[in-house]
């Protein structure tokens, strides 16, 4: 299975990981390589935990920042 996953840096520095398809799963890591170990286990535990939770979205296509004035 293929799931879009979004990942931010948070406040302290720490990358966070989001699969919106499926409720409640989401970590953290300090480095890409280890919050993208850590999101794949999550997502492993929550499809054996309750399939039931995954909602598809549609296809991902992208983010943009825009800038406009005030």
């Amino acid at each position: 299975m293929e799931f879009t996953v979004l990942i931010e840096r948070d406040e302290d520095g720490y990358y966070v990981a989001e699969v919106p398809d499926i409720r409640g799963c989401y970590t953290q890591g300090k480095t890409i390589e280890e919050v993208l170990k850590n999101i794949r286990e999550v997502i492993q535990l929550c499809l054996e935990a309750d399939k039931d939770e995954i909602y598809p979205r549609k296809e991902f296509i992208g983010v943009q920042k825009i800038e406009v004035s005030k």
